[in-house]
């Protein structure tokens, strides 16, 4: 039976990536840190899924979640880092905390839960990364969380190679608009929202379960010559001029 750990796991992209794997027979293992979102996991996901408080910020909560991952599963055959966080602001109101609280989720944290989850990999696994179209199009008032993003997207051919002796799998997912616990936490308001749908080719939001369905692609048997490559899931936008 087939393992996998999803880091920011229990909203939104992680947690329906955890679902559809549950149900493809996956053992799941999935992170977050928010209490509310972490009893709503244990309350609704499958009882057999393992939810665990892991602040990607904390090296010592990284450890810990790879020992009990090991001791729960023993190794790991996919490895799913969709753990990040978002702080808008123009240039100018970024302040050093947020700065570096961006870069210690999303780029630090997922580089070395990467790092101490990979003595579980199993040889011919697959470690799939959340980057986001932001990376490469742009989102205003995101340089920070998109940069750090992107940091992943630039280390992701030198990755695959360093783990094509072991035929490892490294891809990344970049997601567009997304239906997501997250516009409602920003507050996006409707008028925002329809401005953004009117900038996708198929003129709406994807789901989270259609991001999840690459993923879950990705860490497939179908997928096991494809690696290096980010796969955008984005509905078409930025193909237009």
């Amino acid at each position: 039976m087939p393992t996998a750990l999803i880091t920011g796991g229990t909203t939104g992209i992680g947690r329906a990536t955890a679902e559809l794997l549950h149900a493809r027979g996956y053992r799941v293992a999935v992170t977050g840190q928010n209490p509310d979102s972490l009893a709503r996991a244990q309350l609704e996901l499958p009882d057999d899924v393992l939810v665990v408080r892991s602040d990607a910020r904390d090296l010592a909560d990284t450890d810990a979640l790879v020992a009990t991952v090991s001791e729960r599963f023993g190794t790991l055959d996919l490895l799913f880092l969709n753990a990040g966080i978002l702080r808008p602001a123009p240039v100018a109101d970024v302040t050093e905390e947020s700065f570096d609280e961006q870069v210690a989720v999303n780029f630090k944290g997922q580089y070395f839960t990467l790092q101490k989850a990979l003595p579980l990999m199993n040889d011919g696994g697959s470690i799939v990364l959340t980057v986001g179209i932001g990376a490469r199009r742009g989102t205003v008032g995101a340089t920070v969380a998109t940069a750090t993003r992107g940091a992943l997207l630039a280390m992701l051919p030198s990755l695959a190679l360093e783990l094509a002796p072991r035929r490892i799998r490294v891809n990344t997912v970049s997601p567009g608009a997304t239906e997501t616990p997250l516009l409602d936490k920003l507050g996006v308001p409707q008028s925002g929202r329809d401005a953004m749908r009117a900038n996708i080719p198929f003129g709406r939001f994807a789901s989270s379960q259609e991001v999840a369905e690459v993923v879950a692609f990705l860490g497939s048997d179908a997928a096991r010559y494809v690696t290096g490559q980010d796969v955008v899931v984005a509905g078409g936008y930025g193909l237009a001029a």
